[in-house]
This record gives structure tokens, C-alpha cells and sequence, in this order.
């Protein structure tokens, strides 16, 4: 039994489904291709042309800028912005001699070389977490959408039966520090190192999540909510369901197919919640295998689908998938957005288009940034 939470966590009111996105991206160099350290001058320059700008964000290293949107209604207003803002970035960057770089990985960086950005929070995590805080060189895509309180923990907790195809579809990161891993994600396998990240709990109540962040409050694992780094989290400030499943993405197109298909996904689920009706949730060890499946194996993954135990390749349950959120994805405006998943069938996710330029070059990882940064474009 649930102890209740002495102090109330407030959850903001959300204009119905919204949208918004964060896209973390890496700073290289032009001419070696190595992560470079100058996300604190690329920040000095954009205020300088610009003014302030509130939606590029800092973050634990200084090789690594964020851009983000506001509260979008849906994916064509949160791409239009994240287009914009790569318009006033990406000049400025190529004036410090470096290019913006997503993947959940980079192929050869070293740790020990990246620099902390300066501050109370990212100091505090590095001095608790030491080696595995400073081995963080990865980069992820956030998104959030609105819900009610009341719909938060159902969602994110149902959310965990597709954790596998959002991860295999967005992998990026075979390759670790000059070594191809065996998986297609390597980052999954990495952020769960860190106190509080990895899979949520799953708890049936919003009372059942005050409890649980009261006990890391009072034994001081975390000091403000948001240090809850779970891959799907409610996050309160926002008033959202916050997908944090998906490695770095180095195209807009994908990052439209994605978008859309996290969009649809906790849109349908909260319908699905309004109609009274239970949603879907899978045991715990179900969830845990499926995660390292997808980061291992990714879009040719074998995914366990219910607590039956039944199995399905990951491939083919997308395509049943896709027909399911049809309906939902005519409603937000973004079908076309969402059958772009297709595409990523199609062309080969971003950890398979990495391998076949290692293999084409006969393992020149110079040439593997290169193709990421060219992605982008």
C-alpha cells in the first residue's frame, strides 16, 4: 500500500493534445569530426544576431546544444519551428567551424576530453553519478504531449507496450568509441545507468507517483521533479506525457515520422482512456526484454507483445500499427507525417545507414559523421 504524498505534486493544465519537441544535437568540428566544446559560443553568437533566444537550451556538456519548440497543436506547427530554428543555428555554427550532429551516439569521441556546462545541477550529477555521468556522450529527441492529470500515469505506463518501435525505429548509435557495439542502440543501454532513468515504474494512480517521488525527495536522490529522467515520465510543470524514448535524429523527414507517431500514440491512448476503457500495460520483465531487444536488434527485433507472451517481428506489428492510428492521425492533421515510418522501413533506420557507410569505407568513422551531418541538409 501506497503511503499518501504529503505535499501535492501540481500538474499544469494542457491546451487539449498538444505538442512539443526537443532535439538535442552534438557540436563537431568540420575538419577532424570530433565533438567540439563550443556550445557556450554558439549560444554568446545567437544572442549577439538574434537577442535572446528561449528555445536553444543548454545542457550537461558543453559540445551539445537543444533546440525546441513552443506548445504546437501539432506536427507541421512543431516542425515548422524546429526548421526555423535550424535556419538561425546552423549559420551560426558554420562560423565557429562546426556542424550540428544528431545521433544517439557519436562513433569516436572520447569522454575524458568534453567539458561540464557550468552549474549547480549539472555539477551536483556529475559528483554523484562520477565515471557513468561523465560517459554521457549521447543525444536524444523529447517529446511531449498535453494530457489531463488524471490520464498521465495510465498513458505512461500503456506507452510501454510500443516502447520497442519508437526505440528500434529512431536507433542511431552502433557505434561506441571506435567500436561497433552489436546494437543498434547503445545509448538505450548507456542513459540507464544514471539514478532514475531507464524504465518507469508502473503505477496506477497519480497518488501511487506522489508516494514514490515523496520517498527520492526526503532520501535526497533528487532535488526538483524533473530529476526523474525515466525514457516516458509524466512531467508536471509542462502538464504532459514526456516520450524520451528515441535516439538522436539526423533528418527532418524523420523526425516528422517520428513526431507524429509519438503524437498519435498518446492522443489515442488518452481517447481510449475517455472511453472508460482499461489500457493495455504488459509486465515489467515483458517491458525490460523488449527494450534491450529493440536497442539490440532494432527493426529486425523479435518483440513480445502482450502478457500472453505471444511474439511478432517488430516490422510487421508496425505495419498494424500505422493502420490503428490512421484515424487519429487524420484528426491532428499529420497522416502524412506518420506514413513516413514507412520510409524509415524502407531506407533503413539511421543505425543501418551508419553500418553500411562504416562497411562502404571500410570503417572510416570520419566518414560515418560526415554522413550524419549531410543528413541533415
Amino acid at each position: 500500500m501506497w503511503k499518501a504524498f504529503s505535499v501535492a505534486i501540481d500538474f499544469a493544465d494542457s491546451p487539449g493534445p498538444s505538442l512539443g519537441v526537443e532535439w538535442e544535437f552534438a557540436l563537431v568540428d568540420k575538419q577532424t569530426r570530433d565533438l567540439a566544446n563550443k556550445a557556450s559560443e554558439l549560444f554568446d553568437l545567437v544572442e549577439k544576431r538574434h537577442g535572446p533566444e528561449p528555445r536553444l537550451h543548454k545542457e550537461l556538456l558543453r559540445n551539445t546544444v537543444e533546440l525546441t519548440t513552443g506548445i504546437c497543436t501539432n506536427t507541421s506547427a512543431a516542425m515548422d519551428e524546429l526548421v526555423e530554428m535550424l535556419a538561425k543555428v546552423r549559420p551560426l555554427a558554420d562560423e565557429l567551424g562546426v556542424d550540428l550532429y544528431s545521433a544517439g551516439t557519436h562513433p569516436f569521441a572520447q569522454w575524458s576530453t568534453q567539458l561540464l556546462t557550468p552549474g549547480h545541477r549539472y555539477e551536483e550529477l556529475i559528483a554523484r553519478t562520477q565515471w557513468w555521468g561523465r560517459q554521457m556522450l549521447i543525444w536524444g529527441v523529447h517529446v511531449h504531449v498535453g494530457v489531463r492529470r488524471e490520464q498521465a500515469i495510465p498513458i505512461v505506463s500503456a506507452l510501454l507496450t510500443w516502447y520497442p518501435h519508437l526505440q528500434a525505429l529512431s536507433a542511431s548509435s552502433p557505434i561506441w568509441a571506435g567500436t561497433d557495439t552489436g546494437y543498434a542502440s547503445n545509448r538505450a543501454m548507456m542513459f540507464q545507468q544514471l539514478p532514475t532513468a531507464g524504465l518507469p515504474f508502473q503505477f496506477d494512480t497519480w497518488a501511487d507517483f506522489e508516494a514514490y517521488a515523496e520517498d527520492l525527495f526526503t532520501t535526497g536522490v533528487i532535488e526538483v521533479i524533473d530529476e526523474i529522467r525515466w525514457d516516458v515520465r509524466p512531467a508536471p510543470r509542462t502538464g504532459t506525457v514526456e516520450v524520451r524514448i528515441c535516439d538522436g535524429v539526423s533528418t527532418v523527414w524523420e523526425m516528422r515520422a517520428l513526431v507524429a507517431l509519438t503524437h498519435c500514440l498518446v492522443v489515442h491512448l488518452a481517447d481510449r482512456f475517455d472511453r472508460g476503457e482499461t489500457l493495455p500495460s504488459m509486465p515489467p520483465w515483458h517491458v525490460q526484454e523488449n527494450k534491450w531487444r529493440a536497442a539490440r536488434y532494432g527493426l529486425d527485433a523479435w518483440i513480445i507483445l502482450d502478457s500472453a507472451s505471444n511474439e511478432r517481428l517488430l516490422r510487421e506489428d508496425l505495419a498494424d500499427l500505422l493502420d490503428d492510428l490512421a484515424p487519429v492521425a487524420r484528426r491532428l492533421g499529420c497522416l502524412e507525417d506518420l506514413q513516413l515510418i514507412h520510409d524509415i522501413l524502407d531506407r533503413g533506420a539511421s543505425y543501418q545507414r551508419q553500418r553500411r557507410v562504416a562497411e562502404r569505407t571500410y570503417g572510416d568513422l570520419v566518414a560515418v559523421v560526415d554522413s550524419v551531418v549531410r543528413e541533415l541538409d
